[in-house]
């Protein structure tokens, strides 16, 4: 497993982050989205994965309600497979649970097999879909949810 330094995202991190959304979707978040989730420190919890102080991942939650919302986790397509994805995810449940947030939600494109793999890992399951969801093909979306347990994993997360 590839090793990362977490931790907030900050407007110096911007470019690097803009860059590496650019180059894995197609639907790409502006800077300006970015930024709005750097400056709301309330609600938004935007994070970077670096190696050697370079961006190499970044994740975007929301803490809303009493519920963690995940909207984005991506990872530099090079680095993929690497465990960083994993990596993120823990410390976004791991930030929910130290709130004390009893759930976790987010939405994924039907034909991301790989992502929706890792989120069933750390306890996420299928709970509805959103038709047509996505605006660049009209691809549906799952909204898939996790319980995130006090002081312990979610149910089905693997050690490690």
């Amino acid at each position: 497993m590839a090793t990362i330094s977490i931790r907030r995202m900050t407007e110096d991190d911007l470019d690097q982050v803009s860059r590496l959304e650019l180059a894995l979707f197609t639907m790409a978040w502006s800077r300006s989205s970015f930024l709005f989730d750097v400056s709301d420190t309330k609600v938004s919890y935007p994070i970077v994965g670096t190696q050697h102080g370079r961006v190499v991942a970044y994740a975007v939650a929301w803490f809303v309600g009493d519920e963690l919302h995940i909207g984005n986790i991506a990872v530099a397509a090079p680095k993929q497979g690497a465990g960083i994805g994993s990596q993120l995810l823990r410390h976004l449940m791991d930030e929910a649970r130290r709130r004390g947030l009893p759930r976790a939600t987010l939405e994924v494109r039907m034909s991301n097999v790989r992502a929706i793999r890792l989120y069933r890992k750390y306890g996420f399951k299928g709970v509805a879909i959103r038709k047509r969801y996505y605006a660049d093909n009209g691809e549906d979306a799952l909204v898939m949810l996790a319980d995130i347990m006090p002081g312990g994993k979610p149910d089905g997360e693997a050690d490690g």
